[in-house]
């Protein structure tokens, strides 16, 4: 209920107030990477979080002729001092260094990154950005399991040594 149908009347009551007043806007989304690969114990959330990207996508098409620009944001693994307990009883979960080593990028996300592209998409930068889904979490998403091991580079599963533009 909070998710989807939160999601949708907090953008249905903005739309209108800003379609009614001619002016445009951005709306900025929070979606989650689930939605697409799914996750065990998350069905009901990982449904809602599909429709919210499909919200997205939808609501892009039909206001972009009022200026109204929408898009999703999917933040990766941001540890932070706010998460509620059933998050931080997850196993393994506060293991920094599991954690990092478990991301292609080698790290968690800071939280002002996701910050940082919530700004890029609500502003001028964005202006021609709508329907979109930005993903921010170091493509660990796409390896598609809660847990994974550690992250091996390819170079390095072949015995060869670290990429380089020379």
């Amino acid at each position: 209920d909070i998710v989807l149908n939160g999601t949708f009347y907090c953008s249905r009551e903005f739309g209108r107030r800003h379609i009614a007043a001619g002016t445009p806007a951005a709306i900025v989304n929070v979606g989650a990477s689930y939605a697409w690969t799914g996750g065990p114990g998350f069905a009901h959330s990982a449904a809602a979080k599909a429709g919210v990207k499909n919200l997205t996508e939808t609501l892009a098409v039909e206001w972009a002729p009022y200026g109204i620009r929408v898009n999703c944001l999917v933040p990766g693994l941001f540890p932070h001092e706010d998460e509620t307990a059933n998050i931080r009883g997850v196993p393994g979960r506060g293991d920094r260094a599991s954690e990092e080593a478990s991301s292609p990028a080698g790290r968690t996300g800071r939280v002002r990154e996701l910050g940082w592209a919530a700004t890029f998409l609500a502003s001028r930068y964005a202006a021609y950005v709508t329907g979109h889904t930005l993903v921010v979490d170091g493509a660990n998403w796409q390896r598609r399991a809660l847990r994974q091991p550690d992250f091996v580079p390819i170079r390095q599963q072949l015995g060869k040594g670290p990429f380089t533009l020379e």
